[in-house]
């Protein structure tokens, strides 16, 4: 079967107004007031206000946790994989972090943000510019737990990204993309894997070089059809 394509559309303007704002002043340190910046589309990122979040109708993953942006230079496979191999924190391939922790990288303190998205795909532009970070160059360290009711065999993440990036769910590398791309859904498909009941850790590195820059990721089953009877629980991140 033919898996849907369509091409997104992120917006370029600026994410202005209370959908930031509620995260930064959750944080435990003042940030910049995304209500100073220049008005744009209406905001796409907030904050969650549930314990869970399901998948939306075509299976899209809409909560997760991003880190502060790195410094990344160069989108070819080659140069992708050396930037994701590198060590910037300690256990960067096994933390599960919660809202508001912090690393270090390179003297800087960086802050996982929780977030949820209105929209399919997560606006990394929006993301960056509302809190005052550089939004090119960068590489952004995203993780999410998806909890299963029930095991999910023979299923495959299927994901889009502006620009590269590299998955890995409970610790195996499954997709990478690589090049100056547009994010497409269903874009990388990984091969078959199987979701264990209970908490399944999907992690991934996109590394933008300029202008928009987002995601989106969504689990199929064995006949392409999105898979949507998990949530997402990020409270399963210390268990």
């Amino acid at each position: 079967m033919m898996i849907n394509r369509r091409l997104l559309a992120p917006a370029l303007g600026v994410l202005a107004g209370a959908a930031f704002l509620a995260i930064a002043s959750a944080q435990r340190e003042p940030r910049r007031d995304p209500a100073n910046a220049a008005r744009g589309p209406a905001p796409t990122l907030m904050r969650p206000a549930t314990p869970t979040k399901a998948p939306d109708e075509e299976g899209f993953i809409r909560r997760w946790l991003i880190l502060d942006p790195i410094g990344s230079n160069g989108l070819t496979e080659s140069v992708v994989q050396a930037a994701v191999k590198k060590e910037y924190f300690a256990n960067q391939f096994t933390v599960i972090p919660h809202d508001g922790d912090k690393v270090n990288v390179e003297g800087a303190d960086l802050t996982w943000h929780a977030v949820d998205t209105t929209l399919y795909n997560v606006n990394l532009y929006h993301f960056a510019y509302a809190l005052g970070k550089p939004t090119s160059n960068v590489l952004f360290w995203v993780v999410t737990v998806v909890d299963c009711p029930n095991e999910l065999k023979d299923v495959r993440l299927a994901i889009g990204s502006n620009a590269a990036s590299v998955w890995w769910v409970n610790g195996k590398e499954v997709i990478g993309i690589y090049g100056d791309r547009q994010a497409v859904i269903d874009d990388g498909v990984s091969k078959r894997l199987t979701l264990k009941k209970g908490p399944n850790i999907v992690r991934c590195a996109v590394v933008n070089g300029g202008g928009a820059t987002d995601f989106c990721a969504r689990f199929l089953d064995k006949d392409d059809s999105p898979v949507k009877n998990f949530a997402v629980n990020l409270g399963e991140a210390g268990k």
